[in-house]
């Protein structure tokens, strides 16, 4: 069954460290995502692609955002998308393992975050909602990512370990719910 993404109760947020002390935080604010998912109560029947565009980035400081747009980091003129392809969802204890294709500037990786469910539920107004969070660290290097500046103790002005947190809400309304039935039981609508 096919699910959209919610994007009022969806963060695609990031983190990273300043000088190795402060903590930056961002995300982006412009996502879509195709999903497939069998069973909502069941994350390992997923399967889809988020697509993210690049220049919604937003760290609440706008010379650190045009930094960020720029050549220097996500060069959103030349790549305006970022994507996540999904290959897999395994049991990993109470939780779950998500592995995936990442793509960044042309640049691809695999790579892998713990997901927590929290579960499916159907709103006031009929239509099922699920959800979660996925966390894990990635190093922004392995995708070009490597604009920085050496400090004089040997640290580096920007972190290369970005720390990812995207929480999401997938929606399916009950119009299409009841389509599907419907052509499934070889009648239209």
């Amino acid at each position: 069954m096919s699910w959209t993404l919610d994007p009022h109760h969806t963060i695609v947020g990031f983190s990273g460290k300043h000088l190795g002390v402060a903590t930056v935080r961002g995300r982006f604010n412009k996502v879509d995502a195709e999903v497939e998912l069998d069973n909502p109560e069941d994350p390992t029947t997923a399967s889809g692609t988020v697509t993210i565009d690049a220049a919604s980035i937003t760290t609440s400081d706008d010379q650190r955002d045009g930094h960020l747009r720029s050549p220097d980091f996500l060069d959103v003129e030349k790549y305006p998308t970022i994507t996540f392809t999904l290959k897999s969802v395994e049991r990993a204890g109470d939780d779950f393992k998500v592995r995936g294709d990442l793509t960044i500037k042309d640049i691809t990786e695999e790579i892998a975050l713990d997901y927590e469910h929290s579960g499916a539920v159907v709103d006031p107004y009929g239509n099922t909602k699920v959800g979660g969070t996925l966390t894990g660290t990635i190093d922004r290097t392995k995708w070009g990512l490597k604009w920085n500046v050496p400090l004089g103790g040997g640290g580096l002005l920007v972190s290369e370990k970005v720390k990812l947190e995207i929480d999401g809400e997938l929606s399916q309304d009950k119009e299409a719910v009841a389509e599907a039935a419907q052509a499934e039981a070889g009648t239209t609508v």
